[in-house]
């Protein structure tokens, strides 16, 4: 009987857990790409980044501060701030792995913890035709605010990647 009425009513799919899971082809190579997400004057360059303390090894920190901005979010306040995690694993001409990693807002409290992937891929047989960069961020805690962030981030993203494009392709 129980069966019988979950097949003329099943449960309605569970939303999806927001996230972040997005690539773009850069036409350079994978170690010039990944310089891009450590030195200083690129980060400013293609993400805005005001300050950054930004260690390619295992266990160095991964710390950015964008200026907060003018405009206010009604769900997360200003924007800007500082995101931070810990450089969980790196590997040259591939990508990292970032883990505990905190957004921290000008205004309210932090969210976090999450994880940050970026990895990257030769594009074709011919190392010379370029790199897929994917970048996947996760984590994720039922909230109005969780699910604000991963909408802004999201548009955050695809602008920054685009800008990391023309960085590293110049």
């Amino acid at each position: 009987m129980i069966a019988a009425l979950m097949a003329r009513n099943p449960k309605p799919p569970a939303a999806a857990t927001p996230g972040l899971d997005m690539s773009v082809v850069i036409a350079a190579p994978a170690s010039l790409v990944l310089k891009a997400f450590f030195e200083p004057e690129a980060l400013h360059a293609w993400w805005g980044v005001a300050h950054s303390v930004t260690v390619p090894r295992t266990l160095g920190p991964y710390a950015i501060e964008w200026a907060p901005t003018d405009y206010r979010d009604d769900v997360l306040g200003r924007l800007g701030g500082v995101l931070r995690g810990t450089v969980v694993q790196i590997q040259p001409d591939r990508g990292f792995f970032l883990a505990d990693v905190y957004w921290l807002p000008p205004d309210g409290a932090p969210i976090g913890p999450m994880a940050l992937e970026v990895t990257c891929t030769p594009v074709g047989q011919d190392l010379s035709a370029g790199t897929r960069v994917h970048v996947v961020q996760k984590g994720y805690e039922e909230s109005a605010r969780w699910r604000r962030y991963y909408e802004i981030i999201g548009h955050g993203w695809e602008r920054a990647l685009l800008s990391l494009k023309s960085l590293v392709e110049r």
